[in-house]
C-alpha cells in the first residue's frame, strides 16, 4: 500500500515515501506554530529578550546533542523505534510548556525537548527520516523527493505560524488571558506525536543491525568530504541562528509593535513562498547542478535580509523578508541531495547527523546573542550579523564544492563516496 500523497510524488517513490512526507508536513506545522508562540508566550511570562535568546539557545544544543547520539548510532538502531520515541518526547514538550512558568525548568525542558525555534527542520527527526527517504526512490529523484518532503514541511510550518495568531484572537472573546491561550496551544503542538505515531506505523519494524567487529566506525569511507560540508553548513547556521523565526518575530514585535496574529500571518506568507520555491529546487538543479543551484538562490536572499533590517518601515521590512524567503530555502533539497549523493548508502544516516548537528550546535550559539543584541537596540543588527556570515558560507562553499556534482543517476555497481574529493 502507498502512503498519503504519493500520486504527487517521483514515479520511482516506495511505499514509505509518502507517510514520511506526511510526517514531515505534520511536523512543520506543529514547529511553525510553537516557534511564534514561543516568543509571545515567554513576553506574557515577563521574560527579557535575552532570557528568550537563552531558551531557544538550549532548544537547539539539547536537539543537536540528541541527533548526534541518535545519527552516529543509526546502524544499529531500529528506524521505527527511533520515530516513536521522539514522538513521544515531543508530546511531553507540549505538556511541559502548557504548564510550566519558570525559567530554569522551561530552559531544562527546552534542552531535552523538542521544541523548534527556528520554523525549519531541526530534530532529533531529521537523520532517520531523510535516510530512509534517499531509499525510497532512485538517485535521478532524490532532489525532486527531498523537494516535496520540505514543501510539506515548509507549507504546513507556515500554516502552523498562521495559526499562531488563534490565541491571541481567541484570548478576548473566550474570556481567558493571553497566557492561557498560549499554554493550550502548547498541549495542541505535544498532541500532534499522535498524528505522527500513527504515519510512522509504515515505517518496516527492522531489527537493529548485529554490530560489525572492530571498532564502530559511522563513516569509515566518507569521514573528510562529511566534516569538510559540516564545517561549511555550520558557518551558514551560526549565520541563520541570528534570525531563527522566534527572535525574528520579536523584533518585528519591538520594532513596528506588530500583534500576534499580523506576526503570525507576515510568516505564513514566507512560509508559503519557500515552500513553493523548493519545488524549483528540483528543476533548477537538473539544470544548472546542485552546488549552483545552493548557492545563486542564497546570495541575493542573503543580500535581501540585510536590506529588511535597514528598512525604516513594517511594509519595506516585510517586503524584503518575504523576498529573502522565496529564495532562501531553494537550497534546503539541493543539500540534502548532495549530501546523500557522497556517501554510500549504508552511511547516509551518520552522514545526516553529523552535517545537521553541527549546523544545529552552531546555530544554537547565535539565538542568545540576538536576544542580547535585540535587548540593546531594536534596529535590526541581528539581520544585519546573520546575512554577512551567510554571504561568507555562500562564497567559501562555492569555492570549495563548484567542481564536485555527483550524477543524479551513479553507474550500476558505482559507491557514491567513489566520486567525493
Amino acid at each position: 500500500m502507498r502512503g498519503p500523497g504519493h500520486t504527487l510524488l517521483p514515479a520511482s517513490a516506495g511505499p514509505v515515501a509518502g507517510r514520511l512526507v506526511a510526517a514531515r508536513a505534520l511536523r512543520g506545522f506543529a514547529d511553525g506554530f510553537a516557534s511564534v508562540c514561543l516568543a509571545a508566550h515567554l513576553a506574557a511570562l515577563g521574560f527579557s529578550a535575552t532570557a528568550i535568546g537563552a531558551i531557544a539557545t538550549a532548544a537547539l544544543l539539547g536537539s543537536a546533542a540528541l541527533t548526534l547520539a541518535v545519527g552516529l548510532a543509526a546502524d544499529r538502531l531500529a528506524p521505527r523505534a527511533v520515530l516513536r520515541a521522539a514522538s513521544l518526547l515531543l508530546l511531553a514538550t507540549g505538556a511541559g510548556f502548557a504548564v510550566l512558568t519558570g525559567f530554569w525548568p522551561l530552559l531544562v525542558l527546552a534542552f531535552v525537548g523538542t521544541l523548534n525555534p527556528t520554523g525549519g527542520d531541526v530534530s532529533v527527526f531529521a537523520p532517520t527520516e531523510q535516510s530512509l527517504l534517499a531509499g525510497q526512490a532512485a538517485a535521478r529523484d532524490h532532489t525532486a523527493l527531498f523537494a516535496r518532503y520540505n514543501l510539506g514541511g515548509a507549507l504546513l510550518g507556515a500554516l502552523g505560524a498562521l495559526a499562531s495568531g488563534v490565541p491571541g484572537l481567541a484570548a478576548g472573546p473566550l474570556g481567558v488571558s493571553l497566557e492561557s491561550a498560549l499554554r493550550a496551544g502548547f498541549a495542541l503542538y505535544g498532541a500532534a506525536a499522535f498524528g505522527l505515531l500513527v504515519l510512522y506505523r509504515a515505517v518496516p519494524p527492522a531489527a537493529p543491525k548485529p554490530a560489525a567487529p572492530g571498532p564502530h566506525r559511522p563513516l569509515a569511507r566518507s569521514r573528510r568530504v562529511v566534516l569538510e560540508l559540516a564545517a561549511l553548513f555550520s558557518l551558514d547556521a551560526f549565520g541563520g541562528g541570528f534570525v531563527v523565526q522566534s527572535l525574528l518575530a520579536l523584533w518585528l514585535f519591538q520594532r513596528f509593535d506588530l500583534s500576534l496574529a499580523a506576526a503570525g500571518a507576515v510568516f505564513f506568507g514566507a512560509g508559503v513562498l519557500a515552500a513553493f520555491s523548493q519545488l524549483a529546487s528540483a528543476w533548477l538543479a537538473a539544470r544548472i547542478g546542485r552546488v549552483r543551484t545552493m548557492v545563486y538562490t542564497h546570495v541575493p536572499a542573503n543580500l535581501f535580509l540585510v536590506l529588511a533590517a535597514l528598512m525604516p518601515t513594517v511594509e519595506g521590512a516585510v517586503a524584503f523578508l518575504l523576498l529573502r524567503m522565496a529564495l532562501s530555502q531553494m537550497d534546503v533539497p539541493a543539500r540534502q541531495s548532495l549530501v546523500m549523493a557522497l556517501v554510500p548508502p549504508e552511511e547516509r544516516a551518520a552522514a545526516a547527523s553529523v552535517t545537521n548537528v553541527p549546523r544545529a550546535l552552531a546555530a544554537a550559539l547565535a539565538p542568545l546573542l540576538a536576544g542580547a543584541l535585540l535587548d540593546a537596540s531594536d534596529r535590526g543588527w541581528p539581520l544585519i550579523a546573520a546575512g554577512g556570515l551567510k554571504l561568507a558560507y555562500d562564497l567559501l562553499f562555492f569555492v570549495r564544492f563548484r567542481g564536485v556534482e555527483p550524477p543524479l543517476a551513479p553507474e550500476p555497481g558505482s559507491s557514491p563516496a567513489d566520486s567525493a574529493p
